[in-house]
């Protein structure tokens, strides 16, 4: 399922980040980011860019990924228009990650509701470049103070394929 369009919004009333996430295939999987998940992805978010997506990562104005034909832009505003929900309208309120390499110059981050629902992200390096920046800056907007920096280490105890957060 090839990304066409990413948001971050801040849910004020829940004190959540919102990501929508939009397919070519008019599709929308949104998903609940808490401050605390958010909090204990991040390094593992930066750890992927700055390694295993290193050598891919460049400035992005716009997004290739890797579609024929398909970029992300950041001046089309989000479509709204015919879309169906695979997950439910209601947001998959994220508890577990699982963020791994998935071939080369790529990645693929799980997000999981328990047992419940899941959604799998593919990840290039322009397309976690922009979920990151996305991520801090409706991270700000809420007033969360986190401490979303680019350099931020992992522990060296997380085994590749391991459940990220509980």
């Amino acid at each position: 399922m090839p990304t066409l369009q990413l948001q971050v919004t801040n849910n004020s009333v829940q004190d959540r980040l919102l990501l929508r996430v939009s397919t070519q295939d008019s599709e929308e999987y949104r998903i609940y980011f808490t401050r605390r998940y958010l909090r204990e992805l991040w390094p593992h978010l930066t750890a992927m860019l700055a390694g295993h997506l290193a050598n891919t990562a460049a400035p992005v104005t716009s997004v290739d990924t890797s579609e024929p034909g398909e970029q992300m832009s950041f001046e089309q505003p989000f479509r709204e228009d015919n879309v169906n929900y695979p997950l439910g309208k209601e947001p998959l309120l994220a508890s577990e990650a699982f963020l791994r390499e998935n071939g080369e110059g790529a990645a693929l981050l799980t997000m999981a509701e328990g047992r419940e629902r899941s959604f799998k992200l593919k990840l290039t390096a322009g397309i976690l470049q922009v979920l990151c920046s996305m991520l801090r800056a409706a991270s700000e907007k809420a007033d969360w103070n986190l401490a979303l920096d680019y350099h931020t280490a992992v522990s060296q105890s997380t085994h590749p394929g391991k459940s990220l957060l509980h």
